[in-house]
């Protein structure tokens, strides 16, 4: 049916209002469905409230006493009510199951509830006192660490670890220095840690550039916890142990040092020789063999341990205050005693103990007494000879000291009165070798120049040293080996020499006797006792005699 102009113009006007009208309906649907969410969203936080809120109270007024975490458990019961739907179980997409660093993220999401204790003194009786073992400088400070999620460093305050300035925040931190110096950037966290009094947790990657980091966006809020926690306050005493060198060098090159440890405890490393003291290495033995379930020590075994303790020291009236090597003698003692099949150690075993370890230690002294055995290395000990005797020097290797007695000879002529140190001209002898040899032409000068120049020179060598010379404990062999031949009397061989000598002729006490002594003793005993060998000590060293 045809339709008249007026129709049809009437119907486009209806189509157009009517698309018009649509058109404000569509424009109202998107406002309308932000306001059902939000009614939504209203109810849903409304009905969780309500859910949380009575456990919320419940645990807000057990910690009624604490302001700041009063505070913290509001905050969380609002965050809780404001991503309640993160707490919906819903089922995973698609993209979730082929990229699981997805999942991983949202799991991540629960943390920001989770409270990282870093240090819990609860069970601590008293002060904390800590022993950091490996000072590094996240050790010390602590660390914060990082996730790898889709090729990227993610961090959140879960990672964030305590160090042992934490631990023995109120407390005590021993450390050893050498160990501390080792460690690089340590010894300077340490030193800024003391001086603020606060430990500030920072990432040494972060801090270097060395890794990129999705860190932590805090809001201005007092309590938000972000990548880089506010400092601590710190209050511990740091207790730096190692040797006399060390600490002088670094009061000596470190402004800081002295500054920050203020008080020097010097240990002695040996004490007196008395009752109280054998009593104590008693004690000793027993705690060892208690704690490391060794066998019973006898009184002869315990006896034998202090004697080793005397010739650790050096000294007769001293015993030595090195712990570390009496436990190590007496583990070694107990596996001994168990090779023999005794429930109780001996004398016997500590001295099969001892004997173990100088054969592991003697391949150089043996070496050596074998060349002389074969007359390589020339020591005479039968004969009397002019301008020549047998001093005795001291080989260290490592932990294990040995002596040796070595050549001596002197020549003279007519000169100009000096005494020429061969081993000084060739640049082989040490410091306060050649300051011997001076002292002694010294006393020479004095002694036999008062009233007119000495017209000779003389000459002094240790005969096949091919390793150098050091120390002053020769310079009185070599002032009698001078005397014999300026005299042309002869020194017997069969004695060795030692002992230092000052300008007016007096001898003085030297180091190592005991080796020295047990040195020439062993090459004698070689080639067979007579009866004639000893060796010349200053009297000054008797204390210090505590031979095998």
């Amino acid at each position: 049916m045809l339709l008249s102009d007026a129709e049809r113009e009437n119907i486009e006007q209806e189509i157009a209002s009517l698309k018009n009208t649509m058109q404000s309906v569509m424009a109202q649907i998107p406002k309308w469905q932000r306001e059902a969410q939000e009614k939504i969203k209203e109810l849903n936080s409304q009905i969780a409230g309500f859910a949380i809120k009575p456990l919320f109270t419940e645990l807000r007024n057990g910690y009624s006493a604490i302001a700041q975490a009063s505070t913290y458990l509001e905050r969380v019961e609002n965050d809780i009510i404001e991503h309640f739907d993160s707490f919906l179980e819903k089922e995973s997409s698609s993209q979730e199951q082929f990229l699981p660093g997805i999942s991983a993220m949202k799991g991540n999401f629960f943390n920001r509830y989770k409270v990282n204790v870093l240090v819990d003194n609860s069970h601590t009786s008293g002060a904390p006192v800590v022993i950091e073992d490996k000072p590094a400088c996240q050790n010390l400070v602590g660390d914060i660490e990082h996730l790898s999620q889709m090729g990227a460093l993610v961090t959140d305050f879960t990672l964030i670890k305590p160090g042992a300035l934490h631990r023995a925040n109120g407390g005590y931190l021993l450390i050893d220095a050498r160990r501390l110096l080792l460690e690089p950037l340590a010894w300077e966290a340490l030193k800024k840690a003391l001086r603020t009094r606060q430990i500030r947790i920072e990432s040494l990657a972060q801090l270097y550039s060395l890794v990129s980091t999705v860190s932590l966006e805090p809001e201005p809020i007092p309590l938000e916890v972000s990548l880089e926690p506010e400092p601590i306050p710190l209050e511990v005493k740091v207790i730096l142990l190692g040797d006399r060198m060390l600490y002088s060098l670094l009061s000596s090159h470190d402004p800081d040092f002295s500054e920050l440890f203020k008080v020097a405890a010097d240990f002695e490393d040996d004490l007196q020789n008395n009752a109280e003291s054998r009593l104590a290495y008693a004690r000793i033995i027993s705690a060892i063999a208690k704690k490391d379930g060794l066998c019973h020590f006898e009184r002869s075994a315990v006896a034998r341990i202090v004697e080793h303790g005397c010739r650790l020291s050096g000294d007769a009236t001293r015993l030595s205050a090195h712990i570390q090597s009496i436990a190590d003698l007496v583990r070694e003692t107990d596996y001994y005693a168990r090779q023999n099949r005794s429930t109780r150690a001996t004398a016997k075993e500590v001295q099969e103990a001892i004997d173990a370890r100088t054969v592991r230690a003697s391949r150089i002294r043996e070496k050596i007494r074998e060349a002389t055995l074969r007359n390589t290395l020339l020591i005479d000990t039968s004969t009397e000879k002019t301008g020549q005797i047998n001093g005795l020097a001291v080989y260290s290797l490592g932990d294990q000291s040995f002596g040796h007695p070595g050549r001596i000879t002197a020549r003279v002529s007519l000169g100009k009165g000096e005494v020429i140190d061969i081993e000084r001209e060739v640049e082989m002898g040490g410091p306060i070798h050649s300051k011997g040899v001076l002292i002694l032409s010294g006393f020479l000068a004095a002694r036999f120049g008062i009233e007119q120049p000495l017209s000779l020179s003389a000459s002094l060598v240790f005969e096949q040293s091919y390793s150098g010379v050091e120390g002053d404990s020769a310079s009185s062999a070599e002032l009698y080996a001078l005397l014999s031949a300026l005299s042309n009397v002869p020194i017997r061989q069969w004695l060795a020499v030692t002992g230092s000598v000052n300008q007016h002729g007096e001898v003085q006490a030297i180091g190592g006797v005991n080796e020295k002594i047990e040195g020439f003793f062993d090459l004698c005993s070689a080639r067979g006792l007579d009866g004639r060998h000893g060796v010349m000590i200053p009297v000054s060293n008797i204390d210090n005699l505590m031979l095998r």
